[in-house]
């Protein structure tokens, strides 16, 4: 391909500016635009000056030469907007979750497979600076054999009262926090901690009046016998991601809270370290954020250099995590995560 990729946004929400970051980023063109909601698409496309514009996707992928879209419109918009990605001969990156349920995300898998085209879910954590550095350290054995990984994101809508309709309702949504949160820290967790045996989850209703939760923690089990925590909540006032890996050998603590991107390794390299008192070494990051990165990493995997970031398979497993985790709460009870379970 000697042009700069053509790249369709499907849902230019909030989220459709961090993708469309990444593709300016890549050198690719962002040149049509596609969202049910006229003044927002209208508001976006004079912001970024694409002239494109379509009130229905399937119009956008029928009339435009695109070689790939960015799906960020609500969850129940995902399943369809692939199918008809594929049936365009068009790649797809698809925003989290990938789909409402384990059905719909097998038939975007195989749809995808079938007509030959890329299909990767924007779990950009995989792509951020600190989840990539930790992936490297753990497989160098830097912290030894991992023993407990805490994984949180949580906020507070940036202090609204309410939550946008197209996640407070089980019908666009799929579910609260823990799909919305949730699925990214699932996803980080098996690419971290490996396959996930079993989990145990609590979910709450705090602040929000909507139809699912809005506050949840999750333990995890994993396979390799070391053990987890997911937190998730829309009732956190601000906003904090971050993760603690602790191994037999060291820590790794990474949070968005110091305001800089900062890793901790705290380890024991030096003679005659005490109980509080440990080496440490810090690494700082710079560049594109995980979002440009993660389409930086969609990108290349669409040309081939690398493999996908993050598959259909493990967008889908995200899900699977959560809907076990669903059942935990509702049972009380921990539950094997190798189960399917249905939707909320």
């Amino acid at each position: 391909m000697n042009r700069p990729p053509r790249i369709g946004i499907i849902g230019v929400g909030g989220i459709a500016g961090l993708h469309r970051e990444g593709y300016l980023a890549a050198g690719a063109d962002v040149v049509a635009l596609a969202d049910v909601h006229a003044p927002t698409l209208a508001a976006r496309a004079g912001a970024w000056g694409v002239t494109r514009t379509y009130p229905d996707y399937h119009d956008m992928l029928a009339t435009e030469d695109l070689d790939a879209v960015s799906i960020c419109a609500p969850t129940a918009v995902h399943h369809p907007a692939t199918l008809a990605a594929a049936a365009a001969g068009v790649h797809v990156l698809c925003e989290k979750p990938i789909a409402l349920d384990l059905e719909q995300a097998d038939d975007m898998i195989a749809t995808c497979r079938r007509a030959g085209v890329v299909l990767m879910v924007n779990h950009q954590l995989r792509s951020h600076a600190a989840g990539d550095l930790a992936r490297r350290m753990l497989a160098a054995g830097d912290l030894g054999t991992l023993t407990h990984v805490r994984l949180r994101q949580a906020h507070d809508w940036a202090g609204a009262r309410e939550v946008k309709p197209s996640f407070a309702t089980r019908a666009l949504a799929g579910g609260g926090t823990l799909l919305d949160n949730g699925c990214h820290l699932m996803d980080l967790a098996r690419y971290l901690g490996g396959d996930v045996a079993e989990v145990f989850a609590r979910v709450a209703h705090r602040k929000f009046d909507v139809e699912v939760e809005d506050t949840g923690h999750v333990s995890l089990a994993f396979e390799s016998g070391a053990i987890g925590t997911v937190e998730v909540a829309w009732t956190a006032t601000g906003w904090e991601e971050g993760w603690w890996l602790y191994g037999s050998e060291g820590t790794f603590e990474y949070t968005n809270r110091t305001g800089v991107p900062v890793v901790r390794h705290a380890h024991r390299t030096s003679p005659g370290t005490t109980w509080g008192d440990t080496d440490v070494s810090e690494h700082r990051f710079a560049g594109a954020s995980a979002h440009a990165r993660h389409v930086l990493a969609f990108l290349a995997g669409v040309r081939g250099e690398r493999e996908v970031a993050c598959t259909g398979e493990d967008g889908r497993e995200a899900v699977r995590l959560v809907l076990a985790s669903y059942a935990s709460a509702e049972s009380g009870r921990p539950v094997s995560a190798r189960q399917e379970f249905d939707p909320l």
